[in-house]
């Protein structure tokens, strides 16, 4: 499917489908809880599904018939050897949780996913897994999928690299199952976000969890999840698409059912739009938030520590600045379904944008972006990101592979559409 975009505006309200991190925590431990637990607004995505699969081949029951409350029955914090192949499709997220998960099975498991997820770096969580009394080898002894797995893991302590906080979630997860507990000593973590939601929803699940500055985290061994009911919040992620895109062109657009207090890095969006001259009001104690386009913008520099899946779209808002923006601390975003930062500096190079980029850092200079035939990299943020670059480009912008974005935010293009986005869907 590919998208065709032009210049536009955009104006009225909307309402941000539900967070797609929060779905996936909700999804693994309300398949691990005992009892029967309530999930109100998750995110029907293609990784949510993914995770809802594998879950179900570990023996949870859930019930996803009803699009605004999924239901769960979980198999009692014992999760069962799977019978098939457990595939991540192209979930990252839901490859790592359940890679951990899995590793708690006194069995054998394997995981494996697409193209993508088999070229993703496993190698840390792979060893520290291995300190922890499970055994897990890649296929291909190369670090990546698919892995073999059998457990029990028993529990311990072991280290990790901090710059992917997308292998600690799982051993804190896993961790409270586990017979002695875990340790993990952390160098310099980056998404502490993420992390931050994983103990939330782990607490709210009945697990503790603690940490002494990001450093070392503890997890007590033999707990037990119980059943919960909880709502998932509107994802700051996905807002920042149209809130960027109202922000850099001639527009006025509101945002419903925000959560200011959400874990989500992402939810700095308005204040970075502030800090750049954007004209941005919030009401409804921060639920409510309006961003208007038309303001002169001042390029900042910003730090994506907790927010690497934001790179693509910052660096769209960077060329629209009168200065040079930059982000740094963009190391994380190498490590997602492609190369965030060097996919997005080549994609917008074709449209005229002007880059420097290092290891951890890129440099964004005021471009007048013109149309051009984009590849969308199999990556939702990609190509939402760039579909929002058409909007301020001269001429058509096509982008290929728009059927991505059914990964974090199935609903872009109708919302887009219905703000008044000029664009096209050609299946």
């Amino acid at each position: 499917m590919k998208f065709i975009v032009k210049r536009s505006s955009l104006q009225g309200s909307t309402q941000i489908p539900g967070n797609k991190s929060a779905t996936a925590r909700a999804i693994v431990l309300g398949g691990l809880a005992e009892g029967r637990s309530l999930v109100t607004n998750p995110l029907p995505g293609a990784d949510s599904f993914s995770i809802v699969g594998m879950m179900q081949a570990l023996g949870a029951k859930i019930d996803t018939s009803n699009p605004m409350q999924w239901s769960f029955e979980g198999v009692a914090n014992q999760p069962r050897v799977p019978g098939c192949v457990l595939d991540a499709g192209n979930s990252g997220t839901g490859y790592y949780l359940l890679t951990v998960v899995a590793a708690l099975i006194d069995g054998y498991s394997v995981i494996s996913g697409d193209y993508q997820i088999c070229r993703r770096p496993a190698q840390p969580l792979i060893d520290a897994l291995n300190a922890l009394g499970a055994h897990v080898f890649s296929t291909r002894n190369a670090g990546v999928a698919p892995l073999v797995i059998r457990g029990p893991l028993r529990g311990g302590r072991t280290r990790l690299p901090g710059i992917n906080s997308q292998w600690l979630s799982p051993l804190l997860i896993a961790g409270a199952l586990s017979r002695e507990g875990i340790t993990v000593m952390e160098d310099n973590l980056m998404e502490r976000p993420y992390v931050d939601m994983t103990m939330a929803w782990m607490k709210l699940a009945g697990a503790t969890c603690s940490h002494k500055h990001y450093d070392e985290f503890h997890v007590p061994g033999a707990q037990r999840y119980r059943a919960f009911t909880a709502h998932v919040p509107a994802d700051w992620g996905s807002s920042g698409y149209p809130m960027i895109g109202a922000a850099i062109t001639d527009s006025k657009v509101t945002f419903k059912g925000m959560d200011p207090e959400d874990f989500a890095g992402e939810r700095r969006y308005p204040h970075l739009l502030q800090e750049m001259g954007a004209r941005v009001s919030f009401s409804d104690g921060g639920q409510t938030v309006t961003v208007e386009g038309g303001s002169e913008l001042r390029g900042i520099e910003i730090d994506c520590s907790g927010t690497p899946d934001a790179v693509p779209i910052l660096a769209v808002l960077g060329c629209r600045a009168k200065d040079k923006t930059v982000l740094y601390n963009i190391g994380a975003s190498r490590l997602k379904e492609t190369d965030r930062t060097r996919s997005i500096k080549e994609e917008l190079t074709k449209m005229g944008g002007r880059f420097e980029e290092t290891p951890d850092r890129l440099t964004i200079y005021p471009s007048d972006l013109k149309a051009a035939v984009i590849d969308g990299r199999h990556d939702h943020r990609i190509v939402m990101a760039t579909a929002v670059a058409g909007m301020i480009a001269e001429g058509a912008t096509t982008i290929d592979h728009a059927e991505y974005v059914k990964v974090s935010f199935p609903n872009f293009y109708e919302i887009m559409k219905g703000l008044g986005a000029q664009i096209e869907r050609v299946e």
